[in-house]
């Protein structure tokens, strides 16, 4: 793919991700995302073939996106409790700066399952990100920080809190910035996996 290709299919994928986060998938129609970028209908399926494959292409963006700072993290030579810090430092960064992304996950990709059962199964289509929090559990165990526990109900634990957390924003209902809730959120998720 051209360079100036893929400019216009990250232009397309940012746009629609925007779209579907404020509007809701079913609510955002592919003229939609067409008219917001100034392109004809029919050049957009020229980039994908229907909004269901647009959005499998989104949450793949994400997945990467976030895969990509945890990564980062777990590559850093600190303990396990600092890098627990930091994920959650990553994941209430991207809901401040990027909220479009975190909203997308929370409100189309995990309530709207029947458009990703097809090529989305499991956790196909979010795989980088679900990789990488894997690694940090399995050093976690591994160095003695984290006690041995089934994946889904540590991952869930984790990932509910700062969701959880996310979505209490959103609302305006926390009466505080996600960032002030950061040494709080590292010492319970940290002490409710860890061996201590």
């Amino acid at each position: 793919m051209s360079d100036k290709k893929q400019i216009k299919k990250e232009q397309i994928i940012q746009s629609a991700l925007e779209l579907f986060a404020s509007k809701g998938f079913y609510n955002t129609t592919i003229p939609d995302i067409a008219t917001s970028l100034k392109m004809s209908v029919g050049n957009m399926y020229n980039y994908f073939k229907s909004k269901d494959i647009l959005a499998k292409e989104i949450i793949k963006h994400i997945s990467i996106y976030l895969g990509k700072q945890l990564r980062e993290i777990n590559e850093q030579d600190i303990s396990t409790k600092e890098k627990t810090r930091k994920i959650i430092e990553v994941y209430f960064k991207t809901a401040s700066l990027k909220p479009e992304m975190i909203d997308y996950f929370l409100r189309i990709y995990l309530s709207t399952r029947e458009v990703f059962k097809d090529g989305c199964e499991g956790m196909i289509c979010i795989n980088e990100f679900v990789t990488e929090i894997m690694i940090y559990f399995e050093e976690g165990v591994k160095c003695g920080d984290l006690r041995e526990q089934d994946f889904f109900s540590a991952f869930g634990l984790f990932m509910g809190y700062l969701g959880g957390m996310v979505f209490l924003k959103g609302e305006n209902i926390l009466p505080k910035d996600l960032d002030d809730y950061i040494d709080d959120i590292t010492f319970n998720i940290y002490k409710a996996l860890s061996v201590e």
